[in-house]
């Protein structure tokens, strides 16, 4: 069995009520449930949360909330494979077999059935444990700067200082969408970041962090030009 687990606790500080705020007409957490559903990878589609108004949101966008989140994995301290492992047990309390799981963001709107589709095909490979969306850094990393308690500028790299960016390596980061592994792995709390994952690389116009008010406006004003593209 395939399950999608998408974590969506409800004491977000930065944005408050983040995961069911209205972005572009409808709750943040439809679009991860709708892109789910549409991929038709998944035997579940399960929202794990410890607050009653986002479990309704859910089940009205057909996800299902079979389980409320203990408050002990529903703080600041709590980690995605916490609620990751528990929503497992859960599944296991209940005889499902289950082979692979997909964390799936609640608030990650871009989030497409196509690549969550391309992310299964990966992690079926021989040898993946893991698939999971990036993207690439606009910037050479290597060029990167670092200022001082007064101020001074230093490059954190300073022997890329003369090399034409067209000659650096190109770098990759976590897209914060999706991340599709076997059961086992996270069951075992295996690294994530590791030589047995494979990455989705994503447009750099399909990302966009939602931490601040400010990443919220950015991502409004993306999404807005993609609709507009098609």
């Amino acid at each position: 069995m395939k399950i999608a687990i998408i974590p969506a606790r409800g004491g977000s500080k930065r944005i408050p009520r983040k995961n069911i705020k209205l972005f572009h007409g409808k709750p943040m957490i439809a679009y991860s449930i709708e892109a789910a559903l549409k991929s038709n990878c998944f035997d579940k589609v399960i929202v794990s949360t410890d607050d009653q108004e986002i479990a309704d949101v859910a089940r009205f966008y057909g996800a299902e909330v079979p389980f409320m989140r203990p408050k002990n994995i529903s703080d600041d301290y709590a980690t995605t494979m916490d609620v990751i492992q528990h929503a497992v047990q859960w599944c296991e309390q209940q005889d499902l077999l289950i082979t692979h799981i997909c964390c799936l963001y609640a608030t990650a709107p871009f989030v497409q059935a196509e690549d969550l589709q391309k992310g299964w095909e990966i992690v079926q490979q021989e040898g993946v444990q893991y698939a999971f969306s990036a993207t690439t850094f606009p910037f050479p990393i290597q060029r990167a700067i670092k200022l001082s308690d007064t101020g001074s500028v230093s490059m954190f790299s300073p022997e890329y200082e003369l090399t034409r960016s067209q000659d650096l390596e190109e770098s990759y980061h976590d897209a914060g969408q999706f991340y599709w592994g076997e059961a086992n792995a996270f069951r075992q709390k295996l690294p994530i970041f590791s030589q047995y994952a494979r990455c989705v690389v994503l447009p750099r116009k399909q990302v966009q962090d939602i931490d601040t008010p400010e990443d919220w406006d950015l991502a409004e004003v993306l999404f807005s030009i993609q609709m507009r593209e098609k």
